[in-house]
């Protein structure tokens, strides 16, 4: 499948069974500033945060010339490597809360379609709406992902196989791709790291 090509549609990701080779459209689809300001993960039941980061504040001159960005760093803007223990991979609901802002367009129907592989094989696949966006807003959402019950055999192939677990999220506005991330995931004996 090409790279680069904002043509993408939801109907297109949800057929796909393996990770994307590359990103599906440019960083400059992304015309609408969505900007993804603090991302955190929970395990539902205890609400134990497993994972936290915010971005620096934007300032007002604040302006990435795409054009000028080589692939490492447009790496390092579009994807992620989480860590986590392997218990995270028998819990049985996750919750993830994240807070955007956006630009100075309305986002009539915003929708996020998140795909999870092990070894090019498709093991979850998510689809959220985020609904309508005001302008220039900051936006919370939380979604609540009920985990699939993994096999035991795989649940531990993932732990002895770091960052072979991936992961695309693809964003939409009114079924156009505007973004389109990457994460990778290791999975750690929480026992055999003390």
């Amino acid at each position: 499948m090409p790279a680069e090509d904002s043509r993408f549609t939801a109907a297109d990701v949800l057929r796909f069974t393996a990770p994307t080779e590359g990103y599906l459209c440019p960083l400059s689809a992304n015309r609408y500033g969505i900007r993804f300001n603090s991302f955190k993960v929970r395990d539902v039941d205890s609400n134990a945060a497993l994972f936290e980061v915010r971005a620096p504040p934007a300032s007002d001159d604040e302006q990435i010339i795409v054009d000028d960005l080589t692939p490492e760093q447009e790496v390092q803007i579009r994807s992620i490597r989480y860590q986590f223990p392997s218990t995270v991979l028998s819990l049985k609901r996750i919750g993830t809360t994240l807070e955007f802002s956006i630009g100075p367009e309305p986002l009539n129907t915003f929708r996020m379609i998140e795909r999870h592989y092990f070894r090019e094989m498709l093991i979850r696949s998510y689809d959220f709406d985020f609904g309508f966006c005001i302008p220039n807003s900051t936006n919370t959402w939380e979604a609540i992902y009920d985990i699939p019950t993994l096999d035991p055999a795989i649940q531990r192939d993932m732990v002895a196989n770091p960052y072979m677990a991936k992961s695309d999220s693809f964003y939409f506005v009114n079924d156009e791709l505007v973004m389109h991330n990457k994460a990778e995931y290791s999975y750690f004996d929480e026992a055999a790291a003390t």
